[in-house]
């Protein structure tokens, strides 16, 4: 069963714990049933490839991989936040007109 997740694809968010906690970045990528989300430039790994007849030496490829969402939070003045804002501004101008 999915799980609704407080950040969603385009949001920035701030790091909150771990070897990138206080680092800010961009969520790529979503994983609700993980409940994962995965952020640019944050929790870089090394990844190995073995020798193949293309790549006969092989190589070492840093890449990013999936956070914890409970590790990062929705900083302010992000798309989203922006929309949201402009919904409350609508609701409540409609309510006070009524």
């Amino acid at each position: 069963m999915p799980v609704k997740l407080h950040v969603k694809k385009g949001d920035t968010v701030l790091v909150l714990s771990g070897n990138d906690k206080g680092k800010t970045g961009v969520v790529k990528e979503a994983f609700p049933r993980e409940s994962k989300v995965l952020v640019e430039g944050i929790n870089m790994r090394w990844k190995h490839k073995k020798p193949t007849q293309q790549n006969p030496k092989g190589e070492r490829i840093e890449r990013e991989t999936p956070v914890h969402a409970s590790n990062v939070k929705r900083v302010e003045g992000t798309a989203a936040d922006k929309k949201s804002k402009k919904k409350a501004a609508k609701k409540s101008a409609s309510s006070e007109k009524s």
